[in-house]
This record gives C-alpha cells, sequence and structure tokens, in this order.
C-alpha cells in the first residue's frame, strides 16, 4: 500500500509511520516543520515534505492517507483526497484499527502513560513476548524511536484521551495512571473528564482486564465491576523494592512501574524478570532527562559542573511531582528551574492550580517564561486573560521570577555559577534552550 500521513512529525503519527513501514508499505508525509523526529523519519526512508501543505503532496495511487486530529477540515492535502477519493482517517482512527488485529494493552491516564507503556514494552521484550510498542515519547532501549516493532499478537499503545481519541481503540488490557483535569479546551468539566474514562473502560470485552491506581482518589469513579480490576498501590509491599531498583527518580515512577508489574503478572511474566528489566530501564526522551555529560560553567576562574535535566511536565500535578524527584534525588544541591508553561487555554484552566504547587515548591528557584501557544488550540479572548507575568505576580514569592523567552539563555549564562542543577521544563519549544545549553 501507498500510505501518506499528514503532521507526520507528531509524536503518535510519527511512530504510526514507523509501524506501517515496517510492515512493507510505501511511506510518505508531510509536516510544517523540520524537526528531531522527521529527521529521524527520513533517515528511515521515508519521504517528507516539509513547509506548508500542498496538493501536489498527494498522489492519485495512495491507497490511505493518515491525518493528525490537529490538521483542520481545510487543509489542502485533506481536500485532495476527496477529489481522488481516497481513503482518510485520524491517527485515533488507525490505530484503532491496529487495536483489533492485536491482543493490545492500553495505557491511558492525565499522567505518566509515555512512561509506563516504554517500561511494559521493554519489560514484555525481556520477557521474550516481542511485543510491538506505539509510545509518545523516544525510548533509548527502542532504538531512540517512539515505536518498537514486534512479531507478537502483542501490542502495547499510549492511549491520549484528549479529543476522547482512545474512545477508537479495542483494548484487551486497559492500565488507568490516574485521571486528573486536564485538557479542558476540549472537555470544559471535570465530570466530562472522568466519563470520557468511564466510556474507554466500557470498551472492554467481558474477560478484559482493567488495571488501575489505588492510590487516585479520582480513578474509583471511572472504575466498573463488570470487568477483572486489579489496584496497585504504594502501600504494596513490592513498592520499596521496586524504589531501589529504579534509576528513574520520584513516587511517581514507582507508581508506573507497579502497573507495569500487575500487567506484566496478568501476562504470566515472572517476577525476576519484571524487576529486572525495571532496574534496567534508563527513562524516556525528556521524561527526566539527564545528560551524561555534564556542563562546565562560564566562569573560569571557578569552573565547575552542573548537571542539566530535561523533563517534558507542563500539568500542575506532574510539575509538583518532578520538582519533588529532583530534590529527593539531589537533596543538598541549588537547583533551578525554568518552566514553560504549555498552552494559554490550560494556564487558564488551572491557575489557581499552578499558583498552589509554586507556592509549595521545594526548589531553589524558579524561572517561568512565555507561554507556549499550541497552534489550533487557543482562543484570543483567554490569550488576553492569561499571561506568564499574571502567574508570577499571583505567586508571589522572591525566588519566582519571569524572564521572557527571548532573554532567558542570557540571564542563566549570567547566573550559571549559582547553580548544582538546572532542570528545563515544559512540552513546547523550550527544547531549543538544551540546545543552547
Amino acid at each position: 500500500m501507498n500510505i501518506h500521513l499528514i503532521g507526520i512529525g507528531g509524536i503518535g503519527v510519527s511512530a504510526l509511520a514507523q509501524y506501517y513501514l515496517s510492515k512493507g508499505h510505501q511511506v510518505t508525509g508531510s509536516d510544517l516543520e523540520r524537526s528531531e523526529i522527521t529527521d529521524f523519519l527520513k533517515s528511515k526512508g521515508i519521504k517528507i515534505f516539509i513547509g506548508k501543505h500542498k496538493t501536489k503532496n498527494v498522489a492519485k495511487d495512495f491507497d490511505l492517507v493518515v491525518y493528525s486530529p490537529a490538521v483542520k477540515k481545510s487543509n489542502l492535502e485533506l481536500n485532495q483526497t476527496k477529489k481522488y477519493k481516497i481513503k482518510a482517517i485520524t491517527y485515533p482512527e488507525a490505530l484503532g484499527e491496529l487495536t483489533k488485529e492485536y491482543y493490545t494493552i492500553a495505557v491511558a491516564g492525565a499522567h505518566g502513560k509515555s512512561t509506563t507503556t516504554a517500561m511494559l514494552g521493554l519489560v514484555l521484550a525481556k520477557a521474550g513476548l516481542d511485543p510491538t510498542v506505539i509510545v509518545g515519547t523516544k525510548v533509548k532501549e527502542f532504538g531512540g524511536s517512539n515505536f518498537r516493532s514486534g512479531k507478537s499478537r502483542l501490542l502495547v499503545i499510549e492511549a491520549c484521551e484528549y479529543d476522547s481519541s482512545f474512545l477508537h481503540y479495542w483494548p484487551k488490557v486497559i492500565v488507568v495512571t490516574n485521571v486528573d483535569k486536564e485538557h479542558l479546551d476540549y472537555f470544559k468539566t471535570f465530570a466530562n473528564v472522568k466519563n470520557a474514562f468511564l466510556n474507554f473502560i466500557l470498551r472492554l470485552p467481558n474477560d478484559g482486564f482493567l488495571v488501575a491506581n489505588g492510590d487516585d482518589k479520582n480513578v474509583p469513579q471511572v472504575e466498573n465491576n463488570e470487568f477483572q480490576t486489579i489496584n496497585f498501590s504504594l502501600e504494596q509491599v513490592e513498592a520499596k523494592k521496586i524504589k531501589k531498583l529504579l534509576k528513574v527518580p520520584g513516587q511517581h515512577n514507582v507508581s508506573n512501574a507497579l502497573a507495569t508489574l500487575s500487567v506484566g503478572r496478568i501476562l504470566e511474566v515472572p517476577d525476576d524478570i519484571i524487576f529486572k528489566a525495571l532496574s534496567e530501564f534508563v527513562g524516556t526522551w525528556r521524561r527526566f532527562e539527564i545528560f551524561e555529560k555534564k556542563l562546565v560553567k562560564g566562569n573560569k576562574l571557578r569552573a565547575k559542573s552542573y548537571a542539566l535535566i530535561s523533563d517534558y511536565a507542563h500539568h500542575p500535578n506532574e510539575v509538583s511531582a518532578t520538582l519533588k524527584a529532583v530534590r529527593e534525588k539531589y537533596p543538598k544541591s541549588h537547583i533551578w528551574c525554568v518552566f514553560q508553561p504549555h498552552q494559554y487555554q490550560r494556564t487558564f484552566y488551572l491557575f489557581n492550580d499552578f499558583v498552589k504547587i509554586f507556592k509549595e515548591v521545594l526548589v531553589d528557584k524558579i524561572i517561568i517564561i512565555d507561554i507556549y501557544d499550541v497552534a489550533g488550540r487557543e482562543t484570543k479572548k483567554i490569550n488576553k486573560q492569561v499571561s506568564s507575568k499574571k502567574l508570577v505576580e499571583a505567586i508571589d514569592k522572591k525566588n519566582i521570577i519571569y524572564v521572557p523567552f527571548s532573554k532567558i539563555e542570557k540571564h542563566i549564562k549570567e547566573n550559571i555559577n549559582l547553580i548544582d542543577i538546572l532542570i528545563i521544563m515544559g512540552a513546547g519549544d523550550i527544547y531549543k534552550l538544551i540546545e543552547k545549553l
């Protein structure tokens, strides 16, 4: 088949592109901007068109076009599929078709999906079960890819709730890491979020399994007694053992590992294999990613190295968990954090939650830079009501300041000798700061 993917640089769509390529299909794609991901796909032999979408990118002989949910209906390439009468489906619809062909394990939750999916994929691979894995981050054990090609009937996927995408999937096992106030720009109310999770769980077959976080206060509101339910908890005896063997810090990662342990046991993987695989897990791209090569500080008279950490946290509870983890790992270090709020609407809806967690922060200094504008998901009305400056003013703490993105590199370099640990946090283009440092 000839398959074209619009928005191929997206973290989900790019994984699906690799799946199609692994099955011998001819794959092309388009994206507005070049990125690490598009470069990686190009190195795999996928032809990619970068820049403004054009009708000529879609050929008459295409058998299927898959497009990101972020692609607008007015998109020129999408409209061209109608003229040529080519089947065009969204990424969640395409992934949903795959879930029918496999014994699918879907990892859902407001936080921890990517890490848990990666952990689980690694465990099942180490156990010789050879799963196919589609995950929302790059995994070192998968050759730096967000995809693993397997030959068995096992498929492990990250199931996102945004736009109710996960309602297209048909899993045999569902993992719910937590349920939280997230994507309120789409759901509007937390009640709608919980209702979406409940509807997702109801897609399990009668012999399906629900693996749910027993420590999360919102999870019981979406559980359903029709299915075999396994609750994992930090209170269970394995939690202490897992905390000691994990290379990735934080209670949230212990919880992710406990979820992985539960699924491994469902598939009858011996505990010793699960624990060994978890002990070898080194984390994923932009999830508490510690750069092995420590950078040298600018002052040559007092040259001293500092650790640079990249983290994807962008929801208040994720930010809180990550900052607790960094303080836990480096209890006596002088820690600075540069945080980029992700999306005006998220910042608006969760403004008070952000204020609360930053008031309780455990690191020495936090710099909040400008909000990352998510194309196609913002409204001018809300954009005018919220800003990083307003957030800093509401937090009202001396060690939390606002610095414009354009000046953040200079500010860090001028103060670098005060820093032992620098954590760069956010889901937007803040990663460019890491490249500069």
